[in-house]
């Protein structure tokens, strides 16, 4: 009788079990359909009629439901080539990595802008929050949709990453093998600048501890009141004194060559408190274990142009790159700028190189 009856307990935990796992999955399929993406053209750059668009969604490891826009070139058949974009940090997939995956969809991949989780439309919450860990992920994240994807090779995929993303691009590319190919372009780490400042000027304990103090009492105020506020995107009006890389900020995010209303960096910014994981935690970590190919591209004339040729310093192998584009700021390879400084030609020949 106990035998019976300690049966029957045991179907209905395993039954329970199976229907709260049935619940959660429901749920997490209902959440992931309150996203709202906005189906008309609103990107910064004109729409291409060589490619086809579409709004597509994945989840990360997280449950973070990611969104992002695909680009298949028209002329595809068969298996293609894939490279999953994201970047510049602080911007949205309608500015700068759009322009990049649709330009390389142009080529003959099958590309996606993706919004990083907390940003843009993608999902997340608090919103404008960054993360280390989870925002390497969301490039794994984005593998994982691509490897599944009918039109996709899952032994072809390559990853490009913009500013910010540049340093997550590397991280993942250190611990995802599927990834093949690698491209950073004027490539931001953030960690380094979190923790040392620009160009390491405050590379010290007390300027640590200082900026620590501050975010820690902005995180007790954040819990006081249930919000987040955000600390401010690209400075505008632009004072007298801004350094030059501060004005070609302000020329891209604040003008309507890249203003999107989803930006941190054309409207409020990043949560005020949404940097203390870039302080305790550094990226590149394992870079020189990265085995896959890699390219760095950077502007002759960007500030952040140290962060790129430091990291190329890191890396092994004959398959690893470092280039230097003449003339070119930071800001001129989200875009091109005035003299169409980003190297597609490059960009294309790298990949099909690497993505065989």
């Amino acid at each position: 009788m106990k035998k019976t009856v300690s049966f029957v307990l045991l179907a209905v935990g395993m039954l329970t079990a199976c229907t709260q796992v049935a619940n959660q999955n429901n749920v997490e399929k209902n959440m992931e359909q309150t996203l709202t993406l906005t189906q008309e053209w609103d990107k910064v750059f004109p729409k291409s009629n060589k490619v086809e668009h579409s709004k597509v969604t994945f989840k990360n490891l997280f449950g973070i439901t990611l969104a992002a826009d695909m680009y298949v070139p028209k002329a595809a058949s068969g298996k293609l080539p894939a490279i999953a974009v994201c970047g510049p940090f602080g911007a949205v997939k309608e500015q700068s990595s759009g322009l990049y995956a649709q330009t390389m969809a142009e080529r003959g991949f099958l590309t996606i802008a993706f919004d990083p989780s907390f940003t843009g439309e993608s999902g997340g919450e608090p919103r404008r929050i960054a993360s280390v860990d989870i925002n390497t992920e969301d490039y794994s994240a984005a593998v994982d949709f691509l490897s599944n994807y009918e039109l996709v090779d899952p032994e072809r995929i390559g990853i490009i990453g913009i500013c910010g993303w540049g340093g997550f691009a590397l991280n993942v590319a250190a611990v995802d093998p599927r990834i093949k190919a690698t491209v950073a372009s004027t490539m931001y780490e953030l960690t380094r600048v979190n923790e040392k400042g620009y160009f390491d000027q405050n590379d010290n304990e007390d300027a640590r501890y200082a900026m620590r103090q501050m975010v820690a009492r902005q995180r007790t105020e954040d819990y006081r009141t249930g919000e987040h506020p955000r600390a401010g995107g690209v400075v505008d009006p632009l004072p007298d004194d801004a350094p030059q890389f501060i004005k070609d900020y302000h020329a891209y995010y604040k003008t309507p060559r890249g203003y999107h209303e989803r930006s941190g960096n054309s409207t409020d910014g990043w949560a005020a408190c949404g940097m203390m994981p870039m302080m305790n935690t550094r990226l590149l970590q394992y870079a020189n274990e990265i085995r896959s190919a890699v390219l760095i591209i950077h502007g002759e004339k960007a500030h952040s142009r140290y962060m790129g040729e430091d990291a190329f310093k890191l890396l092994k192998g004959d398959n690893k790159e470092l280039m230097i584009i003449p003339g070119a700021s930071h800001c001129d390879l989200y875009d091109g700028g005035t003299g169409n400084y980003i190297p597609f030609d490059k960009l294309e020949n790298f990949f099909r190189e690497n993505l065989k």
